[in-house]
């Protein structure tokens, strides 16, 4: 089966759900790819609560809200898709899904998103979403009063760390090192928060407890002794991976794997777009992701429109 849309998305996360139904409502023949669940990282969020507008959902349910506004525009969503081959050079882009044909398309939107990076610990899978985040601004206030723990040692394990303290009582740093990667400013501002004790050097090991975490186990790399920190909750801040490795080659990507930009979302492709938690970007919410599917979106509508190409 062969068969040509006006404009592919390339993710079914927040950013390519917006961007589609931006798309499909402006009458473009819109097609969404993806090659896992549709929602994203979305999914595995168990409640939104600072979604503007929307009261008491979780992050599924948002994703199906999404889903269900793009196909009744029109928008064809595939996932679970076998890409076996893609080209996105060219005016016509290509991709080919494997039980399903080739579909090609003059604009692309790469809405890919990324993953934050984990220990990869057989207890860690087991405790997120029951007290391990990797985001202070969807989960911060669900441990008001609590003790919690911080794991990094960067900007983004700092500042979120200063940030938990409003909501709460003890935050501790735990960091591999004896020094922090953070800027200067960043250390400084934590050092002073007096609600915020530090852990250096230490190598995580586990997390311990029955429904819910209730500690983090680390090993002092210098003196090999192992303590249990008591805490509820669990921070990761130790990285983010792009979902772009597949896109080496066809797209420019940065040192991080993410795809650069200019203000209207282009890539560095004529007619290639690129949305959300893929793209050079400091903040990665799903606000953020919505924002930029919609910029996406008007974009690639004006492309097709200056260059009078339309399925």
């Amino acid at each position: 089966m062969n068969e040509r849309f006006d404009a592919i998305v390339m993710g079914g996360g927040p950013a390519g759900l917006t961007a589609a139904i931006y798309l499909a409502r402006a009458r473009l023949k819109t097609l969404v790819v993806d090659n896992a669940t549709i929602g994203g990282q979305t999914n595995l969020t168990h409640e939104v609560a600072n979604y503007p507008g929307v009261l008491n959902v979780s992050g599924a349910g948002l994703a199906r809200i999404m889903k269900s506004q793009a196909t009744s525009f029109g928008a064809r969503i595939i996932g679970h898709a076998d890409i076996i081959d893609f080209d996105l050079s060219g005016p016509e882009k290509r991709i080919e899904i494997d039980d399903e044909g080739v579909f090609t398309a003059p604009v692309v939107v790469l809405a890919t998103g990324g993953v934050p990076r984990t220990l990869g610990l057989e207890s860690e899978s087991r405790f997120k979403g029951r007290g391990i985040s990797y985001c202070a601004t969807c989960d911060g206030d669900f441990f008001t009063g609590k003790e919690i723990v911080v794991i990094g040692g960067g900007n983004s394990a700092l500042e979120e760390a200063v940030s938990l303290t409003k909501y709460a009582t003890k935050v501790t740093i735990v960091h591999e090192f004896d020094h922090f990667q953070a800027h200067p400013w960043a250390v400084e501002e934590a050092r002073k928060n007096p609600a915020i004790s530090f852990m250096m050097n230490q190598r995580v090991d586990g997390f311990a407890g029955g429904e819910k975490l209730e500690g983090v186990i680390t090993t002092d790399k210098t003196t090999g002794a192992t303590v249990t920190i008591p805490a509820e909750g669990a921070f990761l801040f130790i990285g983010y991976t792009p979902n772009t490795a597949w896109l080496k080659g066809q797209v420019t990507l940065n040192e991080r794997g993410e795809i650069p930009v200019d203000e209207s979302l282009a890539t560095n492709i004529p007619g290639v777009f690129a949305a959300g938690d893929a793209r050079v970007k400091r903040y990665r919410q799903i606000t953020t992701a919505v924002a930029d599917g919609t910029i996406a979106a008007l974009a690639a509508a004006d492309y097709l429109a200056r260059n009078q190409i339309q399925a």
